[in-house]
């Protein structure tokens, strides 16, 4: 092994930059290329056709199966001019990953020939042989009845020469099956409510979208080293490894000069991402060594979720090109900062407004503390199920960590703003005179802006800071799809602005002006805003002693916060805003439970299978070595010699940290086994939390311990520093 890891250090430092060099010298010139955008709608569909798709993007309205034909057709000719040969339904089930099965437009004919046939069923439905993915129960493995059907308003790619087709995954009872069908129910409800409470003060607004803009974070690891480590192929981690001597505490990397293989790389990632259509705008390297970030510019929310799992893919396709492996989990090395994926969210209406984004005038900021207020409280009345939306095994290693928020979900909003809504709240109840609305918009509406200019940096230790003109929800982690926290999100935030527009109502038509009436509700709301407000350090023991005194949960561990998605309160929730049945909110948390242990489980596997078969022979060899060095020794000064206690010591050192190694694996095993034993997936996710994971920790110690004492060639994995470092 250590051969194997020399060979592998070798190659990588021999390793020259790939040379990419683009097709074309300006994004302008090849952006979008490979979607089936609006450009390409209008130059491959009828005018009918191109009207049935708009209309199905911007007003939900149906396709019929006549006009599905004639897109199809169109699809297959752009799809065909490009070289693409087959094509697929591309969906994202509840594994995490990206799925799909591809299809030749390939169709034999009775003469012997062949066509290539592309029709409306094929683009509208299909039944892929899908019964393998997480169900949760919904349906049986022996049924293969999973139908994926298109998404209009995600459009078609080309990716690897093949027809990509976004598409929801249903069962064949109507559950829904994966992540994008509750998004898409989540954003309509989002729609609907924000329009209605929008129309206040603009009537021309008719659409509400939510926006989303993702921040990527990754590390880059040479692939020869990469795959020295058992751990980081079966785990995405380093389960093992000590912390070099030199981590991130100089803070040189943060926004250093680009190694040259990683600008090679990221040209690439840039290049494919835009024939794509994915508007990725920022790269630079993050505060860890060898992470790096990519950022792109905000989409409405459905695409850019369909695009950040696309871009996922992509980081990965490309990094192998480049002979680096490209880690997206939240934590590959310990000692050092994760990996987290900022969700920048915002509301922006039909008309070109930021809902989110104070104006000019006091009716534009009376917008803005609408809906800037209900976003507040949406997430203190949810803020259990919003800690639940970015639960996993992964991320559990970061929240909380010195570079993520805590576990405790809070809100930041900025001194200057938080004096706003206390100003607010002043206000009387009840009818407000014409000039305390006048002083109201003066000295407390108009004041936004100004106050805003100096105001627009965040809180890193907040999972759900305010910045400006958007919410950005710096709680999820790098490998998760946005599609989840979305989801929760625009849920929590629709059924909100329901309840507001229902009590601005109530109070108009008992005789209050629509201005008052608004004034009135927002100071209750701000009122029972209070315990989710937090200006402070997130990290800080104060504040986790003020959350408990709040009432705020500080839920650390993956099962426990999924809790939160079956209580009666969430259930009622996605029930009542036609997100997800009772079926389909149960089946999703059985699925992450199970989602949970497994990948304990395969942690625990994968540590025991390094350590029993790599680390602790290496570990023995080496001491082995070492007495026999010091019989020599002995036989030239004498066993009473003081000059070998140091090195006795060290051998006695070596021979209790294999043992406590060995001890603590057969713990581990043992503890692992009974968790297998218990049938229900929570009791069993528990038991891998509290009983197998707490292992990881005792014996990564000692084996952390004896690489310092092991002779550095004999040792069998790359270290910190190798792959941290050599690039």
């Amino acid at each position: 092994m250590a051969i194997v890891r020399f060979i592998g250090l070798q190659e990588t430092l021999n390793r020259k930059p790939v040379d990419f060099k683009p097709a074309f010298q300006k994004s302008s010139e090849f952006f979008g290329m490979h979607v089936f955008n609006d450009k390409a709608m209008r130059e491959f569909l009828t005018k009918e056709a191109y009207l049935a798709v708009t209309n199905a993007v911007v007003h939900g309205s149906k396709i019929d199966r006549r006009m599905a034909d004639q897109i199809a057709s169109a699809l297959k000719a752009w799809a065909m001019s490009h070289g693409s040969m087959h094509y697929t339904h591309w969906f994202q089930p509840l594994t995490g990953a990206t799925a799909e099965k591809h299809d030749a437009f390939f169709e034999p004919t009775e003469d012997g020939r062949a066509i290539e046939k592309f029709n409306g069923n094929m683009l509208v439905q299909q039944e892929p042989d899908a019964s393998s993915f997480p169900n949760g129960g919904i349906r049986n493995t022996f049924e293969a009845r999973g139908y994926t059907a298109w998404d209009p308003t995600s459009p078609a790619f080309i990716m690897g020469g093949t027809l990509c087709i976004p598409s929801v995954f249903v069962s064949y009872t109507g559950e829904a099956l994966d992540h994008k069908t509750p998004l898409l129910r989540a954003l309509q409800a989002m729609d609907q409510a924000a329009t209605e409470v929008a129309q206040y003060f603009d009537r021309g607004v008719t659409k509400v979208h939510a926006t989303l803009g993702w921040e990527q974070e990754y590390f880059l690891v040479d692939s020869a080293l990469f795959n020295a480590r058992p751990d980081l192929l079966m785990t995405g981690r380093t389960m093992l490894g000590h912390s070099p001597a030199k981590g991130q505490q100089l803070e040189d990397h943060y926004f250093g000069s680009i190694p040259e293989r990683v600008i090679q790389f990221m040209r690439e990632v840039e290049y494919d991402s835009h024939l794509l259509g994915i508007p990725v705008k920022t790269r630079h390297n993050e505060v860890a060594p060898a992470q790096f970030e990519f950022a792109p510019i905000f989409e409405e929310a459905n695409i850019a979720v369909d695009h950040n799992s696309l871009f996922m893919d992509l980081l990965e396709k490309v990094a192998r090109r480049h002979n680096f492996r490209v880690l997206l989990h939240e934590k590959p090395f310990a000692g050092i900062n994760g990996s987290g994926k900022h969700n920048n969210w915002s509301l922006a209406t039909n008309t070109g407004t930021n809902l989110l984004s104070p104006g000019k005038t006091p009716k534009r900021n009376i917008q803005f503390l609408t809906f800037f207020v209900n976003v507040i409280v949406a997430v203190n009345r949810h803020a259990d199920l919003v800690r639940a939306s970015i639960a996993s095994a992964s991320n559990d290693h970061r929240l909380g960590a010195n570079e993520a928020p805590p576990a405790i979900i809070s809100v930041f909003l900025g001194q200057q703003l938080s004096q706003v809504l206390d100003d607010l709240e002043k206000v009387e109840n009840g009818k407000l005179t014409p000039e305390q609305k006048t002083e109201l918009k003066l000295n407390v509406v108009g004041k936004i802006p100004e106050i805003l200019l100096d105001n627009t940096d965040r809180n890193r230790t907040s999972p759900f800071a305010f910045t400006g003109n958007k919410f950005e929800f710096r709680a999820v982690g790098s490998t998760a799809n946005c599609a989840q926290s979305m989801t929760v999100l625009n849920t929590i935030v629709a059924e909100q602005l329901q309840l507001f527009k229902t009590q601005v109502d109530a109070l108009i038509q008992k005789g209050l002006k629509k201005d008052d009436a608004i004034f009135n509700v927002l100071r209750d709301l701000i009122a029972s805003s209070h315990k989710i407000r937090f200006e402070g350090d997130g990290y800080s023991d104060e504040w986790k002693n003020e959350a408990a005194r709040r009432g705020l949960s500080n839920i650390s561990d993956t099962p426990r916060a999924l809790d939160a998605y079956i209580s009666k309160e969430s259930l009622a929730l996605f029930k009542s805003m036609d997100i997800m049945n009772h079926v389909e909110v149960e089946a999703r948390h059985d699925i992450m439970l199970e989602d949970y242990y497994k990948k304990i489980q395969i942690e625990s596997r994968t540590l025991g299978d390094v350590v029993s078969n790599s680390i602790v022979p290496t570990a023995i060899a080496y001491q082995s070595k070492m007495a026999e060095s010091i019989l020599r020794t002995q036989e030239v000064l004498g066993k009473a010699s003081v000059a070998l206690k140091p090195q006795i010591a060290l051998l006695e050192e070596i021979g209790v940290r294999i043992g406590a190694v060995i001890q603590g694996v057969k713990d581990m095993t043992e503890a692992r086994k009974n968790a297998n034993q218990l049938q229900e997936n929570r009791a069993r996710a528990i038991a891998y939390c509290d009983n197998v994971k707490p292992y990881f920790e005792k014996i990564r110690y000692e084996v952390d311990k004896l690489e310092l004492i092991v002779d550095n060639d004999m040792w069998p994995l790359p270290k910190f520093r190798e792959m941290l470092y050599t690039r």
